[in-house]
């Protein structure tokens, strides 16, 4: 079921890598299904809150009227950096997949997702996939240095 999950949120990723964005996708889960999805467009929308998981959360939100998701799981291509995961705790998400880490070991995930903040902690489990979602991250990243290099 992750996988299947997991391949959404790459799709969604994909999406993004065709709009010319950091190719990161995200997926929100209730009762099995996928009732929202989000992609990375900071740079189209030049808004730096524009990542994949807030445009995933906030129509979420939107499906369920309600600004609360306890019975939601959230699938993210990349390790969520921490706005990210103030939303989530926020929103009361209740478990988070991620795919690739981050590799610059910026994201705070666990440190975040268990220091109840906002009296709610998050499940998290890491490494969905870790090789598709790191593919597409470096691809993007080649692609955008063989440009600068032309």
């Amino acid at each position: 079921m992750q996988n299947k999950f997991m391949l959404a949120a790459l799709k969604c990723a994909q999406q993004a890598f065709d709009d010319g964005e950091v190719p990161i996708g995200a997926v929100v889960v209730a009762d099995g299904k996928i009732i929202s999805r989000g992609h990375n467009r900071r740079t189209k929308r030049q808004i730096a809150t524009a990542h994949a998981e807030i445009e995933a959360i906030e129509k979420a939100c939107k499906k369920l009227n309600s600004w609360r998701l306890p019975e939601c799981e959230l699938y993210v291509t990349l390790e969520p950096c921490p706005m990210c995961m103030g939303a989530m705790l926020n929103a009361r998400i209740k478990k988070v997949y991620f795919g690739a880490y981050e590799a610059k070991g910026r994201s705070l995930t666990e440190q975040l997702a268990e220091a109840n903040l906002v009296n709610h902690k998050i499940e998290v489990e890491g490494g969905i996939m870790k090789e598709e979602c790191a593919g597409i991250l470096s691809a993007f990243f080649s692609q955008m240095r063989e440009r600068t290099k032309q």
